[in-house]
């Protein structure tokens, strides 16, 4: 798993569609990420400026949790990718809950169904039990694992787009980044950003 982990987070995105995350009591097979750069790279990667206190996992070693909160409301989950320093990561967007149906169940119990249990990057962390406090964390044990497809998706069933609702430059076309498993019904609909109308 590291090998991978150890390339930039475009390259990696679409290896990690039909892996599996374990968390607490819950296990989520991946059918949609989005791959974010560092440094001067990527105008949309929290990392794009420089590390800043929020940003150090994502400076750090690969195969570690990069959490963070997101309009003040919503925590969100990140694989970090690439050798230290790089600052590369994969945004886990949405899942379908293969272990721990139950207890997925109970933490999002607004749900409409099974299918929206991990249907979107706030989705999939509660489901899993991702916190706050869980930035950093490593993937290779309690409670969080991650588990690689024994084969990777065929290039004929991956979808490639642009980012959803990323604003300005990293926003555009130019960086289709956002991989899906096509057809997935646990895929989250595409949004793009919508510019802020100033009065």
């Amino acid at each position: 798993m590291l090998e991978l982990l150890r390339r930039p987070s475009v390259e990696v995105a679409p290896q990690l569609l039909g892996a599996v995350l374990h968390g607490r009591g819950v296990s989520v097979r991946l059918t949609e990420v989005e791959a974010y750069l560092g440094v001067g790279e990527d105008p949309g990667s929290h990392a794009h400026r420089g590390p800043t206190p929020r940003t150090r996992p994502m400076f750090g070693e690969p195969g570690h949790l990069y959490v963070y909160f997101s309009y003040g409301m919503h925590t969100c989950a990140n694989i970090v990718c690439s050798p230290p320093g790089s600052a590369s990561a994969v945004l886990l967007r949405a899942g379908e809950v293969v272990d721990g149906l139950d207890t997925a169940r109970e933490r999002r119990s607004t749900s409409r169904g099974d299918v929206d249990l991990a249907r979107g990057p706030a989705r999939l962390t509660v489901a899993l039990g991702i916190a706050l406090a869980d930035d950093g964390a490593p993937l290779d044990g309690e409670p969080f694992a991650l588990e690689l497809p024994s084969a990777p998706v065929p290039a004929s069933r991956i979808h490639a787009g642009p980012r959803t609702g990323v604003s300005g430059d990293g926003g555009t076309d130019a960086y289709p980044w956002r991989f899906a498993i096509a057809g997935d019904p646990t895929v989250s609909p595409y949004r793009r950003s919508v510019p802020k109308k100033r009065g």
